[in-house]
């Protein structure tokens, strides 16, 4: 067995960043930025009124002087014309500035008669004008990679860019193998159950930008699992779930390495997900996880999203850890880093009495699991656990 952070490692060497490919701008949410993209232009574009009121001189500015309004200017359509002395223009937020205009008096400042206005005694002394550029300049720049998010794509927008190079999504070839398994919706033997694993698994890499390949499953034969092996050509990656403990069931590792696989470990000092492999198969990364639900969801957030995240040219890193006290004791952990499904709430980290890697409803309830390094002593309450979150 090897360590959770040596089998990581491992796992991203065996994974590369995905191409670029342009994206309309529509569909980039949530997309990986994959190069610097820079404004087409300045925003805004001009100098711009903050305020609904009116433009004039600012060197005019005294309280009870006098202007004539000589015309309007509201968004997306200025005035055209210049302003002169003892001239004002009617402006409405967001409108470029008129020429000869340095200064926007506020609409509750001013008193109009027909077209003539008069400054009150007191004045708000801003100048309520936004510079040109005041946001961006054309030319600004957004740093790869990033995730990004409704703001960004607010930007990129502002910034004139329609079309946003993005990582390609990775494609992840998913595979449950078992006789025991068969479909959601169909009529189960006597000794078989449902297929529950990757349909987890599939929302999950998903919901991380992977575009996920949900194969036929695999039954116990190496026949089966060759053939399904071979429909997962194209994919960048391959995972697998069930078969890749020591049971004379478990073909996986078997299988693989006939069709050439390279592998780089087997088994990991974790509970649960100690029978978790991974390798290079025909060129394509492949991560083997358990077949007992808890333990391939469990192990897809520690192994499987971040090598999606380093696909999509994040860095390659492990899932955020945080932190948060304990809300009961718990006895002292064994030799395995120990990933228990704990529930969170502002009181901090309640583990469930239950943590058998079968428990898909404890699972379900769980919104953290808390980390017990290897041989850690016994804990108490608000002592403080690293916990990933679900």
């Amino acid at each position: 067995m090897i360590p959770v952070d040596a089998a990581l490692e491992q796992v991203f060497a065996l994974v590369t960043a995905t191409e670029a490919e342009k994206v309309p701008l529509a569909r980039a949410a949530g997309r990986i930025l994959a190069e610097p993209v820079t404004a087409r232009r300045s925003q805004p574009p001009f100098r711009a009124s903050a305020m609904d009121g009116y433009a004039i001189d600012a060197a005019e500015a005294e309280s009870g002087a006098q202007f004539k309004v000589i015309g309007t200017a509201a968004a997306g359509h200025g005035f055209p014309g210049r302003i002169g002395p003892g001239q004002a223009v009617r402006i409405l937020t967001g409108a470029p500035l008129p020429a000869g205009a340095s200064r926007v008096v506020i609409q509750e400042d001013v008193t109009r008669s027909g077209d003539l206005i008069t400054l009150e005694p007191e004045l708000d002394t801003g100048l309520h004008i936004r510079p040109q550029g005041d946001d961006f300049d054309e030319g600004s720049r957004i740093d790869a990679p990033r995730r990004l998010r409704p703001a960004d794509l607010a930007l990129l927008a502002a910034m004139n860019i329609d079309r946003v190079p993005v990582h390609r999504r990775p494609i992840v070839a998913l595979i449950a193998t078992g006789d025991e398994l068969v479909m959601p919706g169909e009529a189960p033997g006597p000794d078989q159950i449902i297929a529950s694993n990757t349909f987890g698994l599939k929302a999950l890499l998903e919901a991380e930008g992977a575009e996920v390949r949900m194969l036929p499953i695999a039954r116990d034969t190496a026949a089966s699992l060759e053939a399904v092996f071979l429909l997962a050509d194209g994919a960048d990656l391959i995972v697998t779930t069930g078969g890749a403990s020591v049971g004379d069931h478990d073909i996986v590792a078997d299988v693989a390495a006939r069709l050439g696989m390279t592998p780089s470990f087997y088994k990991v000092a974790m509970r649960p997900g100690k029978p978790l492999m991974a390798g290079r198969l025909r060129g394509t990364a492949m991560v083997g996880l358990p077949g007992n639900p808890v333990s391939s969801i469990v192990c897809a957030h520690v192994f499987v999203l971040p090598a999606i995240r380093a696909m999509q040219g994040l860095a390659a890193v492990a899932a955020p850890r945080r932190q948060a006290p304990l809300t009961v004791a718990v006895p002292a952990n064994g030799p395995r880093e120990h990933y228990m499904r704990a529930d969170l709430t502002e009181a901090g980290l309640t583990p469930f009495d239950r943590q058998d890697s079968a428990l898909l409803s404890v699972l379900a309830q769980a919104r953290a699991l808390a980390i017990r390094p290897p041989n850690d002593p016994a804990r108490q309450p608000g002592e403080m656990l690293d916990y990933i979150a679900l």
